[in-house]
């Protein structure tokens, strides 16, 4: 069963209308029915707030990181563990193909269903699966595999075991050494990308986001929490935040925003998932053209150039 939120109830009542013309066979109610829908879906998604946007990102349908994998890659192969403490599965990692490249791709998985969210961490990882992440970059380096990182968690996790075993030595880590990685490395958000959880497989030579995902330093609740002490003030955080892709891209903080779908990448996941693969293959193309030096020189000051400071 298809879950929809409240701002796209007109399309749900919509939907089923057409649903029960297809089993009627009245094709011309039918007809009716699908220009009603469509325009519909334009009038929704034509007039999205801040937050009804932050709503896509977080949608329970939307695709993650396992459903992009499994419609893009050919003969994929799941890498396990950081060979030093665990397995983390929030953090997922695989090889393979797309269409005829060699590629690794790793990812931050929620999980869908209750079991699946606790086994994922709500995709969270631990610091075992930033170390993962790193271990498979490496590898991806030694042999010469260019990288896709699929961008989607709430932010690391902050638990005690986590704090334990080095969560921000962790991400610092990672910040550093990818910097020097002598393959081309292109990340994408594909829903939310939170704080230094998603920093943590955040730098290379692109940073993309989809049209309806979100890159913040806090989330809207732990802003307004914070700021105003009021829960009932997330929308007001949200603007103020300038978590979407427009914001970001206007302060030249991403290089692209990915298009969905009309209705959201969580209506057609196929779809989406040949988005991300077309915006890999023509950022592979791109990098591939240039020399390693010039490729890691233009990361650098990619990195560099975000943020300012003064000398005093």
């Amino acid at each position: 069963m298809s879950v929809y939120l409240e701002f796209e109830k007109g399309i749900e009542t919509l939907q089923n209308e057409v649903d029960s013309a297809k089993l009627m066979l009245d094709e011309g109610l039918l007809e009716k029915l699908q220009n009603d829908l469509q325009k519909e879906i334009h009038k929704t998604f034509g007039t999205l707030t801040d937050y009804q946007k932050l709503q896509l990102a977080r949608h329970p349908d939307r695709p993650y990181a396992l459903d992009y994998i499994r419609n893009m890659m050919e003969d994929a192969y799941e890498i396990h563990g950081d060979r030093a403490f665990r397995d983390d599965p929030a953090m997922i990692a695989y090889i393979g193909w797309i269409e005829g490249k060699k590629a690794m791709v790793i990812g931050e998985q929620k999980g869908r269903g209750v079991k699946n969210k606790i086994k994922r961490n709500f995709g969270m990882p631990n610091p075992e699966g930033y170390r993962k992440a790193l271990r498979c970059v490496k590898m991806a380096e030694k042999f010469d595999i260019p990288v896709l990182f699929l961008i989607d968690t709430p932010g690391a996790y902050p638990g005690l075991g986590a704090e334990e075993r080095g969560q921000s030595e962790a991400i610092a880590r990672n910040l550093f050494e990818f910097i020097d990685i002598k393959v081309p490395i292109i990340s994408i958000v594909i829903g939310e990308g939170g704080s230094g959880g998603a920093l943590a497989i955040g730098v290379g030579d692109r940073l993309a986001m989809m049209k309806y995902s979100v890159f913040s330093v806090i989330s809207p609740e732990g802003c307004s929490a914070i700021l105003w002490d009021d829960p009932k003030k997330v929308e007001q955080a949200t603007k103020a935040l300038k978590i979407l892709p427009e914001y970001l891209m206007e302060h030249k903080l991403i290089n692209d925003i990915l298009d969905e779908p009309l209705n959201g990448a969580h209506r057609n996941k196929k779809a989406a998932s040949y988005i991300v693969r077309d915006y890999f293959l023509k950022s592979l193309q791109e990098l591939e053209s240039l020399s390693k030096e010039e490729m890691l020189q233009k990361r650098y000051e990619q990195v560099i150039s975000i943020g300012a400071f003064s000398e005093q």
